[in-house]
């Protein structure tokens, strides 16, 4: 079967997640790996669009090692979506996740928007984080004036830009709506594009407009961690595709240039997903990494 038709990197999660109430909400939550050795805690992207499920995949390839953290944020998935849906509200949900699962310090991961929270996180509780591994992400919203130059200039499709601005802002009026916004932008993300995946990838996405609308319309305007991202500690990776269209590669070289010592790794026949294009090779870096600066402690199942 085609690596693309079972990929979870837009789609609802189809494991069995426990269900775990944190900060007066409960989230669809799933741990992986042995008892024991150091937890990641791994945030995926696409607030009211993404799951559990791709950091399932990519990030427990290393459950063998390590004890692998993956939910659905507020809001998203299959969680509940009470309260807000603020970056400090979604921090303090991944530290509510750390004590439950009895961790004084974690490895704190994200891809794309996932990514933000990653930093967010290690910004606002620098004390928990043994390490950080972001993917494809931004340090603030500048990528947003990026992306939307790399939308117009792509010969793939032509873009319904009216779509594209309201997807983009959060205005979006319903799930149906988020969705057919969704596949508007959906094109231009893969290294390849294939049409028919991409409506697979259409049909397979859980909508929850809702969060969608308060990330993009409240969150990013204002959002930028350029100024406190020195102050990180924490070992660093950064990884992201060549051609990534909406995180570009100058995005993740502005956050290394920023955290003393991060690591940069390109890929190149990625565009946003390496840990999907190029699996073999991304999760190789990311071992090797986390093998440097947080080894396993217990051993492989």
């Amino acid at each position: 079967m085609a690596e693309d038709t079972v990929s979870p990197e837009f789609a609802r999660a189809t494991s069995t997640a426990e269900r775990v109430r944190i900060n007066d909400n409960e989230l669809a939550v799933e741990v992986l790996g042995p008892e024991g050795a150091p937890v990641i805690i791994a945030h995926h992207g696409a607030p009211g669009l993404g799951s559990r499920a791709e950091p399932r995949a990519s990030f427990g390839r290393l459950s063998d090692e390590y004890r692998v953290v993956v939910f659905d944020a507020r809001g998203s998935g299959e969680s509940e979506g009470s309260g807000e849906f603020s970056h400090e509200q979604w921090a303090a949900d991944i530290d509510g996740l750390r004590e439950w699962i009895g961790a004084e310090r974690i490895i704190m991961a994200g891809g794309s928007y996932g990514g933000f929270m990653a930093m967010e996180y290690a910004i606002r509780y620098p004390e928990r984080v043994a390490a950080l591994v972001l993917r494809d992400t931004a340090a603030d919203n500048s990528h947003a004036a990026l992306a939307r130059e790399n939308a117009l200039a792509s010969d793939r499709v032509d873009i319904d830009m009216e779509k594209f601005d309201r997807i983009d802002e959060g205005r979006v009026r319903d799930n149906d709506d988020l969705r057919d916004c969704w596949r508007e932008i959906l094109p231009l993300y893969d290294f390849t594009y294939d049409p028919e995946a991409t409506e697979r990838k259409v049909q397979a996405t859980p909508y929850r407009y809702e969060a969608h609308n308060y990330a993009f319309s409240k969150n990013l305007p204002n959002y930028d961690l350029t100024p406190s991202l020195p102050s990180i500690q924490a070992p660093t990776l950064l990884t992201v595709g060549r051609t990534d269209w909406i995180t570009p590669v100058s995005c993740s070289e502005t956050i290394a240039g920023l955290i003393p010592e991060a690591r940069l790794e390109i890929f190149e026949r990625s565009g946003h997903s390496p840990q999907i294009e190029q699996a073999e090779e991304w999760t190789a870096v990311v071992r090797g990494f986390l093998h440097d600066v947080c080894p396993p402690t217990a051993s492989p199942r």
